[in-house]
């Protein structure tokens, strides 16, 4: 989805270029010796030979004008999605505000072209169905990294079926549901592009991936704001009232 891919940049450029240490066993990614293959063919075949070369051609040819309001219209044609799952989730304000926006930009915005809900003070709330069975209580299981697709867990694969098979037949055409598809694999592709360095530059780029995935889907599921994990306290009381 083009949110990933965006959220995915900044949490790669906050990361800088942090080297990824080798790590042992992961108890989030029991599946790593099927994932790794998974991941070069994704990125040596797939990347290389097909997505990268679509989005370079698409910036290209693309002024930056037109790529913004392909972003507009595609997260306006799925709004209806955010909708749904704000509803879900108990966030009546979100779901409130998610159908203000589809509102405005459907007519005023001209099918979601022009994103003039924001100008009135109506900023997206991005909601899916993964982070509606995480509002819900359930775990992230197995970390997978699909063909074609990249990151994922058990949880948000369940989720995106829902949310590209299950509501868009509620929401949308099958031809929109492809539409928007291909339309968010080559800009969320094409955002990432001056990134590239950074994945590059780490020991490990697999688990570079896997960490900074894990850090999007945590931001997500907290709208923003992830608990902070308080550090144990090492030192003595007792010892310190002794000075």
């Amino acid at each position: 989805m083009l949110k990933q891919g965006l959220l995915l940049s900044c949490l790669l450029i906050l990361s800088g270029c942090a080297q990824v240490p080798e790590s042992k066993y992961d108890e989030r990614d029991p599946l790593q010796s099927v994932n790794r293959p998974i991941y070069d063919f994704n990125m040596d075949v797939l990347d290389t030979y097909v997505l990268r070369p679509a989005a370079v051609g698409y910036i290209t040819v693309t002024p930056q004008p037109v790529r913004r309001s392909i972003v507009h219209f595609t997260d306006n044609i799925t709004a209806p999605v955010n909708i749904i799952n704000a509803g879900l989730q108990g966030k009546p304000s979100s779901a409130g505000i998610n159908f203000a926006r589809f509102l405005v930009n459907s007519t005023v915005g001209v099918f979601g072209i022009f994103d003039v809900a924001s100008s009135l003070g109506l900023e997206v709330n991005d909601e899916d169905f993964g982070q509606t069975l995480g509002v819900w209580g359930v775990g992230d299981g197995a970390y997978l990294m699909l063909p074609a697709m990249g990151p994922s867990t058990a949880r948000n694969l369940t989720g995106d079926v829902v949310d590209n098979v299950v509501l868009p037949e509620i929401a949308l055409t099958t031809p929109q549901t492809i539409l928007v598809f291909a339309l968010k694999a080559v800009e969320a592709r094409a955002s990432l592009m001056a990134q590239e360095g950074l994945l590059n530059d780490s020991l490990d780029p697999y688990l570079f991936i896997k960490d900074i995935y894990f850090q999007r889907q945590l931001y997500e599921l907290y709208d923003g704001n992830p608990p902070i994990k308080e550090e144990p306290d090492d030192f003595d009381e007792d010892f310190l009232e002794s000075l």
